[in-house]
């Protein structure tokens, strides 16, 4: 079972500066609220392979998550990846030019690897609302990457 949700959010900063906010891995924490640290696994410049761990504080709780760079086309769209509790998430960026600014969409996706028919039921009941919160995390994402962009 696939559980995808996709928000675009505007911002007043051309392609080039929103992308230097959202491939500066180091600085994600002094940008990102909900993260509360990253720890960097290669070395060099942002681009497919790069992996680092990122904790992130969601529903009260911190969790530590290994992410890696899939895809990276400079500065059109990135694909983050992750791989945790049974289920591939997958995070895409896409950047847009539009009337000055840059409208950025962010795609985020999850699905169970090994889907049993408890996970089933469990995604069924609970998936509606776990995207819900994903999505306004998200959301708040986004305007916090608008924010650094646009201060740049």
């Amino acid at each position: 079972m696939d559980h995808t949700t996709s928000l675009t959010q505007h911002i007043q900063a051309p392609p080039e500066k929103v992308w230097s906010v959202i491939t500066d891995i180091p600085g994600s924490p002094a940008t990102l609220s909900g993260v509360e640290a990253v720890q960097l696994l290669t070395d060099g410049p942002y681009g497919e392979g790069t992996r680092w761990k990122e904790t992130r504080k969601m529903l009260g709780r911190s969790e530590t998550v290994e992410m890696w760079v899939a895809q990276a086309d400079p500065p059109r769209s990135t694909t983050v990846k992750a791989v945790q509790g049974g289920a591939d998430y997958s995070t895409r960026f896409s950047l847009s030019p539009r009337d000055g600014g840059t409208d950025l969409t962010l795609t985020f996706g999850a699905e169970v690897l090994k889907p049993t028919a408890a996970s089933g039921i469990m995604m069924t009941l609970f998936g509606k609302i776990g995207m819900a919160v994903t999505r306004k995390a998200l959301a708040k994402d986004l305007a916090e990457i608008a924010g650094k962009a646009e201060s740049l």
